[in-house]
This record gives structure tokens, sequence and C-alpha cells, in this order.
């Protein structure tokens, strides 16, 4: 079902899209339900914050890679980023394939090299979603709640001494592969922490979903400085963001149990 109203003939317009491809306009799978996509446009919801704006700003001027593809966003007829709380970006071609770890730890690797050097956003600051918190939750700037999975996971914190920088903290479902072409990163969710956490939640979220093997799940980490430590918080991160969201139940503490033990190890 969908969740948001159709963005109107005016939005679309002030976004490029010719009144022959309103028709057209159809709402899209993911997203929450509340993404379109009219011929080659894709239009969501926009809070035109600092982070939207910040996003727009980086993504419109990266330079191409032959290792990544990202979408662009487009601006408005009178230049804005986002138009009556919608935002709009071009349409990318490809499919996402969770169990592709090892190209998705790839793509991340190239992705991660060519925004290196930007320097810390300030909506950072400000974020107070449960994705906000738990990511604060998982690097020890705000307390655990009190749930017993995580009390046993903070229990193997030790310091990483790995530089920060921004990343994309949830890159498994959201890198699309089509033939012929390089990977897509889509749906940035920027983190100011190590590169290795950004991989640690794919090899997380791999093991815990899609049926990577926990004990595949620490090779890979092996392969990364200080990649054990960053498993650790990856699961932190996780699981005190479905505590927040009031989904961490039974069911929930069974299917993470086999790579919690592993990661504990």
């Amino acid at each position: 079902m969908t969740t948001a109203a159709r963005p109107s003939n005016a939005v679309l317009a002030e976004f490029g899209v010719s009144a022959t491809h309103h028709e057209e306009l159809r709402n899209l799978p993911g997203g929450r339900g509340l993404t379109w996509r009219a011929a080659d446009t894709v239009l969501r919801p926009s809070a035109g914050d600092g982070e939207t704006l910040w996003k727009a700003n980086v993504l419109a001027h990266l330079p191409r890679s032959t290792e990544f593809r990202t979408s662009r966003p487009i601006p408005s007829a009178s230049g804005a980023w986002t138009i009556d709380g919608w935002e709009a970006w071009r349409w990318l071609p490809g499919r996402t394939d969770e169990t592709r770890v090892t190209d998705v730890l790839a793509t991340a690797a190239a992705f991660h090299r060519a925004v290196a050097d930007l320097d810390r956003p300030d909506f950072l600051d400000a974020a107070d979603d449960p994705w906000a918190r738990s990511d604060r939750i998982a690097w020890e700037e705000e307390d655990l709640p009190p749930v017993r999975t995580l009390q046993h996971l903070a229990t193997a914190f030790h310091p990483v001494d790995a530089p920060a920088q921004i990343i994309h903290g949830d890159l498994l479902g959201n890198v699309m592969f089509a033939p012929g072409q390089p990977p897509a990163i889509i749906d940035w969710a920027p983190y100011w922490r190590p590169v290795g956490f950004a991989d640690a939640i794919v090899l997380a979220d791999a093991a815990c979903w899609h049926g990577l093997d926990p004990t595949e799940m620490l090779r890979l980490a092996d392969e990364r400085a200080e990649g054990r430590q960053c498993i650790i918080r990856a699961l932190v991160f996780r699981i005190a963001t479905f505590e927040l969201l009031g989904v961490w139940d039974a069911e929930m503490e069974s299917r993470h149990a086999p790579v919690v033990a592993a990661a504990l190890s």
C-alpha cells in the first residue's frame, strides 16, 4: 500500500518531468512506499534539511568513477534541491543482491576512497533518530539500552584507533548491480566513523539476514584492521536500533544469537 501522496503535477514540472510523462508516474517498491518514478526521474519526500542539501551538493559534484555509480540529484527550475517537500534524483538501473557480499565490500571501498577528503558535516550533530542514537551507542557516546545482548557485546568493547571519515552506513541493500555497468550506490546513510565500521555493518547484516556463514563473516572481518572490534560495534548498532524502534524481541534475539556468539568467540 502506498503510504505517501503522489507528487503534484506542479512538482513534477519543477523537476523537469514533461506533461507527457505525468501519467507514467508509479510508486516504487521499497523506500517504505514513499518513492515515485516518472521516466528517468525518481522523486521522494524530503525534509529539505541539512543532510538532504549536503548529500545533493556532494553527489552533484562527485567525480564519475569506473568503479561505482551514484544517482545524481536533479535541481528544480529555480535551482533548489527541494520543492514543496520533494527532492528528485536520476533513475539508475540495477537490482540489489545481498548475497554478493564481497562485491558490495569492493564497491564500498571505492566509494569511501572517493569521499575520504570530505569534512565532517554539521548536520550529524543534530541527528536524533533511532539510527543516529544507535550509532552513538555503538561508539560509547550514549548509554546502552537495558538489553541483555547489548550488555554482553559491550563487555568486548576495545578502543578503535582507525581514523574516522564520512561513510555509508547501510550498504548491503543499497548497492545495485546491472550487466555491463559498475555497481550503483543509493540511499546514502552518512555517519562519521572508520571505514571498517561500514564494512562490518555489511558483514553483520549479511550474516544475520542473508545467509552469510558467521565463520565467513569473521574471515572477511579479519582481512580488515580492527575488523573484529568493528563487528562487535556493528551488531550493537543494529540491535540498539531495533530496540529503539520497539521491534527487538525473543525472535530477533534468537536470529542474532549465532552471529553474536561468533563475534564474541
